[in-house]
């Protein structure tokens, strides 16, 4: 195995080509006092020190996550942040040998300017955000979904003077429609203020709609490319078919129970494409999880784009899974092969 690291044209940062994700947090048996499971703080610490000691460097959050539940109710919102800044704690990582990313726009309170890209709730947030994670500064911090209602430069201004007081280091956007990520960029640009830095978005192999459009504004641009749900919410694992009876399942425990997103793409071409993909994993003796995350780091090459994956892990054992993907190699041949079964 052997980790790289990334730097793109616009920014000099570097960051492993894997991240490590908290949507999704390793979880315990037992459940709250609202009836939501809890996290495993001990595997949790186990995962990061396996991934720190791996060469992962680049972390993943967000201020609405929890990682045990999804929708994320406000009683439980910011608390994959308390994690992350108790662990790096406890476990002693070195601040600045880590890159973490968080972000700011949904909703943290039931009042108005509760939500959104405005310059009052981004300034509250972001020192909310670092309470949470007992950090002095964010590497990377991303405008999580579109706010209609703001105007854009008052958005990327308000980024733009995080980076100048030194709250954070880079300036990042998600789940943007592609014309709207172009405003943002030229605003930048027209008034000099800082560029965006890093994208984020839905990618992976059965979920490809951001290659019409936005993977190639991040080549334009030389931006990075996270992409969240590399393992489409599990489905890539295997872990929700039945092989034998070559039907759907929801295994005690997994994503499918906490979350509708999943099972929302429990529909029969689903079904044909995974059981395909599987089958050619299985003869190249690798798992579908190391295929799937393979396939993007082929991608990558493949486009001239540096895509990350983000994972979000169960424990200890998916993780050094995944690392060890960085081993397989896909020929031409193999990319072309997956491209058809997709379709």
């Amino acid at each position: 195995m052997f980790l790289r690291y990334i730097s793109s044209p616009i920014c000099g940062i570097k960051v492993s080509i894997i991240s490590l994700g908290t949507w999704y947090l390793p979880r315990s048996s037992e459940k709250d006092e609202y009836g939501i499971y809890r996290i495993d703080v001990e595997e949790t610490k186990r995962v990061f020190k396996y991934a720190y000691d791996s060469g992962i460097n680049f972390i993943d959050t967000a201020n609405r996550y929890h990682g045990a539940v999804s929708p994320v109710p406000l009683t439980h919102v910011g608390y994959a942040e308390r994690v992350i800044g108790k662990i790096i704690l406890e476990l002693g990582l070195e601040r600045e040998s880590l890159v973490i990313s968080t972000k700011v726009a949904g909703e943290m309170a039931n009042w108005p300017n509760a939500s959104g890209l405005s310059r009052k709730h981004i300034m509250w947030q972001i020192r909310e955000s670092l309470k949470r994670l007992q950090m002095n500064y964010i590497d990377v911090y991303y405008a999580h979904r579109f706010d209609p209602e703001t105007p854009k430069r008052e958005t990327i201004s308000t980024f733009n003077d995080l980076v100048r007081l030194g709250y954070i280091r880079y300036i990042g956007v998600s789940n943007i429609p592609a014309s709207d990520l172009v405003e943002y960029q030229a605003i930048a640009d027209k008034y000099g203020y800082e560029p965006i830095s890093f994208l984020q978005y839905k990618y992976n192999w059965l979920e490809r709609d951001i290659e019409r459009d936005v993977i190639p504004i991040a080549k334009k641009f030389g931006v990075f490319l996270t992409v969240y749900s590399p393992l489409a919410q599990g489905l890539l694992t295997g872990k929700y078919i039945d092989i034998e009876k070559k039907q759907w399942i929801v295994p005690p425990m997994s994503r499918g129970e906490i979350s509708e997103g999943p099972r929302r793409m429990f529909i029969e071409e689903n079904l044909r494409r995974l059981l395909l993909f599987i089958e050619f994993a299985k003869s190249k003796d690798i798992s579908p999880t190391q295929l799937a995350i393979s396939w993007i780091l082929h991608r990558s090459l493949q486009l001239g784009v540096s895509i990350i994956p983000i994972v979000s892990i169960s424990n200890v054992k998916q993780l050094e899974e995944i690392v060890s993907s960085l081993d397989v190699k896909l020929s031409s041949d193999d990319m072309k092969y997956l491209d058809e079964i997709a379709k």
